[in-house]
């Protein structure tokens, strides 16, 4: 996964890096590189997986 922004006509240093760091953002690496770095314990994995289940299932509801 690269992210390549190339400088338009007219366009500032400042505005460049500021359209790659959301970019970078958007595309989440720098989620992905924590995940990496930090150990996480597995009764910590699954209490994230259960948390996310349950957000997923509470979304899908209806209003009725």
């Amino acid at each position: 996964m690269s992210i390549t922004v190339q400088k338009k006509k007219g366009e500032s240093k400042e505005e460049l890096i500021s359209r790659f760091r959301k970019l970078f953002l958007d595309a989440g690496i720098m989620d992905k590189i924590r995940e990496k770095t930090a150990y996480i314990r597995p009764s910590r994995r699954r209490y994230e997986k259960k948390k996310a289940q349950k957000s997923l299932k509470r979304s899908g509801r209806s209003g009725s």
